[in-house]
């Protein structure tokens, strides 16, 4: 009878060593602590660009607003980040969902996972997003940064920097692993600032339009609507003459699309235009002047575009920008190509 026993045990025993080794068991009781470091890349070009744009003593005050109001979308610091783990293998569902309050610019988690490959996808500042959420991310190939869409076209701008992460991660049994995961910026921002020049108005409003609404985690590519949403600038407050408005969002398609622009400058040119700054001056006797600047130059993530322009006669604001043509309706009326709230 002992050596019954004593051969039961020894049997139990082999196969505990053996039963998170064997090819084809279920693995999902065996597994393996090990550490995800998360650091925030911020690669972006704020400083050079308002040391350019905004460098005489008169741009003083417009460059402080707009470092001001960009403080917490081009900063290296995640405050919530969300993690998740796929299958590898069709349909990629997802098998492990973490979400954690970061709170820095570089933070260790340890984690236990069944041992397995994975694709790991990581976004840090989702939570806060008043425009943008995170959606099908119960599957690895649909997980997607999504604009909220309205049932207008007018949209806010973004309100926090995204980041997002793609990391293919191989956990092994009983063996001590960190994975480091650097997370990049999703979005991006664009500011027009306008000199009067002493020119009277009632009103102004300044919207931006061009820019991807999706953005797919796993591939780290966009998506662009049929037809783009127009985003609502915020008017910063500042102290000189100058007025200054910005745009935050996802980029600017790397195609662009062809534009016939009228201006002082480029007088019937085509070129191709990757986004738009959309003006509209309400003048002292209630008529609207539209001005449409295309600009030339695509927006990526991570980047702040400046465009400095003035205001005419007319209403009209123009630019001496070499990359951005001008459009202007005089005597405007809602209802055209766009529906904007104005």
């Amino acid at each position: 009878m002992k050596s019954t026993w004593r051969y039961i045990v020894m049997l139990l025993a082999v196969l505990l060593l053996t039963a998170c080794s064997t090819i084809d068991d279920d693995l999902s009781d065996c597994g393996n602590d090990f550490k995800l470091d998360y650091e925030m890349r911020l690669v972006t070009n704020i400083t050079t660009e308002l040391n350019t744009q905004l460098n005489t003593a008169a741009d003083a005050s417009v460059a402080n607003a707009l470092r001001s109001h960009l403080q917490d979308i081009f900063s290296d610091y995640a405050r919530d980040v969300d993690l998740s783990f796929y299958d590898t293998e069709n349909p990629q569902d997802r098998l492990s969902h973490d979400q954690h309050v970061m709170n820095a610019s570089e933070q260790s988690y340890t984690l236990y996972l069944p041992m397995r490959e994975y694709m790991h996808l990581a976004v840090a500042n989702i939570r806060d997003n008043k425009v943008v959420e995170l959606s099908g991310d119960d599957r690895c190939p649909t997980s997607q940064l999504v604009t909220k869409m309205t049932d207008k076209d007018t949209i806010d701008s973004h309100t926090t920097g995204l980041f997002t992460a793609r990391q293919p991660m191989k956990v092994l049994e009983g063996v001590n692993q960190t994975f480091h995961v650097r997370l990049y910026m999703a979005n991006c921002a664009e500011a027009l600032v306008i000199n009067p020049r002493g020119q009277k108005y009632k009103d102004i409003r300044v919207y931006a339009t061009g820019f991807a609404t999706q953005f797919h985690i796993n591939d780290s590519t966009y998506t662009f609507s049929e037809k783009s949403p127009i985003v609502r600038t915020k008017e910063l407050n500042t102290d000189g003459g100058n007025l200054c408005f910005c745009s935050v969002n996802f980029p600017s398609s790397e195609e662009g699309m062809r534009t016939v622009v009228e201006t002082d400058f480029d007088d019937g040119e085509s070129d191709k235009t990757y986004w738009q700054f959309l003006v509209y001056v309400t003048r002292e006797d209630g008529t609207i002047t539209e001005s449409i600047l295309n600009v030339r130059k695509k927006q990526s993530a991570g980047e702040l575009k400046i465009i400095n322009g003035f205001m005419s006669d007319d209403g009209s604001v123009q630019t001496d920008n070499q990359e951005v043509g001008v459009s202007v309706t005089l005597n405007w009326k809602e209802g055209g190509e766009h529906d904007i709230d104005i």
